[in-house]
């Protein structure tokens, strides 16, 4: 198959997945239809049932990417994180991008990030990201690695393009008087495919359905809850249902007319809100009775509520606390560290799945910088935030017994670079750091006027 074929195979799978994608992203942005519904009651409710959505997806997804930060990338077996990579991570808005796609790829099941020369000459390689909507990738069936892949896109103008990526290059078509027509092409020696599949949950073994995803693409975070959801968002409705034909407990009367529900001073028929809920009635019959209906107790739409939201937590792995009602006093940070322990360990596996896909986007950029023999795998790691979250003294505590801690030979059990790499400090703040240390050394005097600008500028600014 020529590259044309290959490109229009791969365009044809994008809109075979396109009907999973739409699904899900419908129930992340909270636009999923109202289910378990008998179609009869919503022809007789008419306007009356509008569904409560409780957008649980979108909070699943934002629990699990609030703890996947990157804050660098390191080459070999260094403490400190490459400067030329955290220069390119920074001149694209790497630390932008990183949420953007792991918010996308928690929320659609994947995203991709391509790498690319500059717009000029001199200029630091580009890193974009894609939606599944508009790319899609096929791995090598004996290596696993990505074989190819292929991205597509529309102007404002309607002109439609499509970028087919290898291992050897990528070319670039227009559509143009029906048909493609090649409009740009770039061919290298990398070896490696430009464009990275960045997956949630993918599995070994897909099944090509008709209708189905294909879950070697990646699975949606939130897949395994949709059915208590709709159940969930379908006790919230009628809970709501409830409240509105037994807010106001129900009133009846026998033996009135009419003429007993006219307006005495304008003589006209009262509206319906009044005659149930504004006026009282009266009537000069002696055969007219009056009662009222008692009120709905919605207590038990409630109870169903929580057990759906609890049932939702266990399929999540989230502490009880994040979804339950509670109005107790806060638990203790022991007790919210022991609850978030699945939390924290699945947020952990998924930090290890997107590292090595991160880890091929910087091998990507060293090729574009000319730095062949720094862009083997096993040399580049991915720096990530802590998913847990312990309290700062605690932390600082246990890091401190770490550094004061000493072998046999009296080095420290943990170097002071990397306890502060461990206690978040940033790149910049980690230098700025070594830079009093040195100057320490050689002069204190040199360190307190050093510290004593770094502190009128902070003020300054």
């Amino acid at each position: 198959m020529t590259e044309l074929d290959e490109a229009l195979r791969l365009s044809r799978a994008i809109a075979r997945q396109k009907r999973q994608l739409e699904k899900n992203d419908a129930y992340f942005e909270g636009e999923q239809p109202l289910k378990f519904v008998a179609p009869i009651l919503e022809q007789e409710m008419g306007y009356r049932v509008s569904p409560v959505v409780l957008n649980l997806c979108l909070f699943a997804v934002d629990v699990y990417e609030h703890r996947l930060d990157v804050e660098g990338f390191r080459l070999g077996r260094g403490a400190e994180a490459d400067d030329d990579l955290w220069d390119v991570w920074q001149e694209n808005e790497g630390p932008f991008i990183s949420q953007q796609s792991h918010r996308e790829t928690l929320a659609l099941g994947r995203t991709y990030a391509t790498v690319g020369p500059g717009e000029d000459e001199g200029d630091a390689p580009a890193i974009t990201i894609e939606s599944a909507f508009d790319a899609i990738h096929e791995d090598d069936p004996r290596t696993k690695r990505v074989r190819h892949g292929v991205k597509k896109w529309t102007d404002p103008d309607k002109t439609k393009w499509m970028t087919y990526h290898h291992q050897d290059g990528w070319v670039t078509w227009r559509y143009a008087e029906r048909e493609w027509v090649e409009d740009d092409r770039d061919d290298h020696d990398f070896k490696l495919c430009a464009i990275v599949p960045l997956m949630n949950d993918p599995r070994v073994l897909g099944r090509n359905r008709p209708g189905k995803f294909d879950q070697r693409l990646g699975r949606s975070v939130f897949h395994s809850i949709l059915s208590p959801l709709d159940a969930l968002n379908k006790m919230a409705s009628d809970m709501m249902v409830s409240g509105e034909f037994h807010a106001l407990p129900r009133r009846w009367a026998t033996g009135l007319n009419e003429d007993d529900f006219v307006d005495e001073v304008t003589g006209k028929a009262l509206n319906t809100f009044s005659m149930i809920a504004g006026r009282m009635w009266g009537t000069e019959s002696e055969k007219a009775k009056f009662g009222q209906f008692s009120e709905a107790d919605l207590a038990n739409f409630h109870n169903t509520i929580k057990l759906l939201m609890q049932i939702v937590a266990m399929e999540l792995g989230l502490p009880s606390h994040y979804l339950l009602f509670q109005g107790d006093n806060p638990p203790s940070a022991d007790a919210i560290r022991s609850a978030e322990a699945q939390l924290v360990k699945r947020a952990e596996r998924k930090q290890q799945v997107l590292s090595t896909r991160w880890e091929q986007v910087q091998r990507l950029v060293l090729l574009n910088l000319g730095r062949e023999e720094d862009a083997r795998p096993k040399m580049i790691e991915t720096i990530w935030r802590d998913p847990s979250t312990p309290t700062i003294a605690q932390k600082a505590d246990a890091i401190v017994k770490l550094v004061q801690a000493k072998d046999s030979s009296g080095r420290s059990v943990l170097p002071v670079e990397q306890a502060r790499a461990d206690l978040g400090y940033t790149t910049i703040e980690q230098g700025r750091m070594r830079d009093w240390d040195d100057a320490a050394r050689r002069s204190p005097q040199l360190t307190d006027a050093m510290r004593a600008l770094d502190d009128a500028s902070a003020v300054g600014s």
